[in-house]
């Protein structure tokens, strides 16, 4: 592309951005989503060279792919069969990496990271994820917000992306001011404090367990954090409703589901789905109601639960894992991230709701956060009015998440990979000891504080004792630092050490005999 042609690009797209209305975005998808994700696979066969050696090696012509029924037959790619086999730049339209003007990394089970080239046009699509949340559920557009960037900052997509998306927000008209403490616990509080009185609220955007610790520590040095109204932006883990209820009450949240927003998001392609206060009130509901969330989700778990744009993030669901397609620096087609979950159309969540005589429409209209006045007749914190109509209903699908199929753990948003832990127990002086078998898995503690938890299993006649606890834990520490770059920029150090337990051979309950062994635990 030349740079004329760049340059028209961008100015286009922001022109766009700045000036088509949130409610008009989110309304494309009623007539074109299909078509969308033609199109974009077309270009994709064409510009792409990567995606071209991976159609011709499967003899697929892509002329051949017309309806939404031939695309669903095309293979799925993954960083294995594609990602990892293409140079990047082959990755890139026209197979130019210098098409784009920033790379973020994601950190692999051996600490190599994978780089997820992006163009600002790519960065502007993510924004409005943002802008939901900002104006649905924070209601922005009239309230003078500072948002507090605790994702870390560096080559992660966390931190850089975030920034820049409030930033765009800025620019079309939210009164937003950001800033970037990244995930420093000291600085982010004395953001808040010397300045979250010039605001009419504060929202924090970052790993829900490093915002709890952050409240935590605030609450303990005596932090009024009901003064700020405080909002929270978060990412990187499925956290309970039990988790958001307590941290509500600590930051003196009086509507949790317009208090709090999850992204559900991926160094791979961004922001692929939000929070909303429609996604966010059905799935407390679905908590507080196991067998319905049972025989919506098909577990006993709750999954994350939000709403995407069909338009820019097409999702389908193969044998239980979810596949999308979307337009990035690297554009993905029918691409599986690894996640189990599914899809419910809109009618189809509250048809199902409904059933269980649940209307969460009403529900929010009886709880919906009240306008605020326009920021030229307002002062912070004035007392709220009469309440409006609720904002946050729009009939977007739902997609729900389970997490990864592949082992990994999410802790602190870091994925953590078993292979990190088993060469912690690979090390001279520790190996004598253990079998190699372990369970990780993240706990929560009665205060709702995560922490890593591993427990080992002794080799035969092996006695445990609290020196090679200590010793077991330092060891898978120090290879967790040293393999896995999200482990250790991401995870604070206090949280960092694992706790480690140790159990015989053939442990019942962890190591029983005769079974294939598990290495996580959910």
């Amino acid at each position: 592309m030349n740079p004329k042609s760049r340059q028209q690009q961008v100015i286009k797209a922001f022109e766009d951005f700045l000036s088509t209305p949130l409610e008009t975005v989110l309304q494309r998808h009623l007539n074109t989503q299909t078509s969308a994700a033609l199109s974009l696979f077309h270009d994709v066969a064409a510009n792409v060279p990567a995606y071209k050696a991976f159609l011709a090696e499967r003899e697929i012509n892509p002329a051949t792919i017309q309806t939404l029924e031939e695309f669903q037959q095309l293979p799925a790619i993954a960083k294995q069969n594609y990602i990892l086999r293409y140079p990047l730049g082959d990755l890139c339209r026209n197979g130019q990496l210098q098409g784009c003007d920033m790379i973020a990394a994601s950190s692999g089970s051996s600490g190599k990271p994978t780089f997820w080239p992006r163009f600002f046009t790519d960065e502007l699509q993510i924004a409005t994820r943002f802008e939901q949340i900002f104006h649905d559920s924070f209601y922005t557009d009239t309230r003078r917000t500072l948002a507090v960037i605790c994702f870390t900052l560096g080559t992660w997509v966390g931190g850089m992306f975030t920034s820049n998306c409030c930033r765009y927000l800025a620019s079309k008209g939210y009164p937003i001011t950001v800033i970037t403490p990244g995930n420093n616990k000291e600085e982010i509080l004395r953001v808040v404090e010397e300045l979250g009185s010039a605001f009419e609220q504060v929202v924090l955007l970052g790993y829900p367990p490093f915002l709890k610790d952050v409240i935590d520590t605030g609450i303990a040095r005596g932090v009024e954090w009901q003064q700020y109204q405080i909002k929270l932006v978060m990412a990187g883990e499925v956290f309970s409703e039990e988790w958001r209820s307590l941290v509500g009450e600590r930051v003196g949240s009086q509507n949790p589901c317009y208090d709090f927003a999850s992204l559900y998001g991926t160094a791979d392609a961004g922001v692929l789905g939000n929070e909303t206060p429609l996604s966010i009130c059905i799935r407390r509901f679905l908590a507080q109601n196991p067998d319905a969330a049972r025989a919506l989700f098909g577990e006993s778990r709750l999954p994350t639960l939000v709403q995407y744009d069909p338009f820019t993030r097409f999702f389908e669901v193969q044998d239980g894992g979810l596949l999308f397609s979307g337009d990035n620096g690297i554009p993905l087609v029918r691409y599986d991230i690894l996640d189990t979950g599914g899809i419910v159309s809109y009618d189809a969540m509250l048809q199902f709701l409904a059933e269980w005589r649940f209307n969460p429409v009403a529900a929010l209209e009886n709880s919906a956060l009240p306008q605020r006045p326009a920021i030229a007749n307002s002062t912070p914190h004035s007392p709220l009015p009469t309440p409006h109509s609720p904002r946050g209903i729009h009939q977007l699908p739902f997609v729900y998440v389970f997490g990864r199929s592949n082992f990994t753990v999410s802790y602190f948003g870091a994925n953590i990979y078993p292979e990190n832990v088993t060469v912690g127990l690979e090390q001279p002086g520790i190996q004598e000891w253990v079998t190699g078998k372990f369970v990780l898995q993240v706990k929560e503690d009665a205060d709702k504080n995560r922490f890593l938890s591993v427990v080992v299993e002794l080799g035969a006649g092996v006695e445990g004792s609290e020196d090679r606890r200590l010793a077991i834990a330092s060891s898978i520490l120090s290879q967790l630092l040293r393999l896995n770059s999200e482990f250790a920029n991401y995870v604070p150090a206090e949280y960092q050490t694992p706790q480690v337990t140790l159990a015989p051979m053939g442990d019942f309950e962890y190591f029983p005999i005769g079974v294939k062994h598990r290495y996580t635990r959910q």
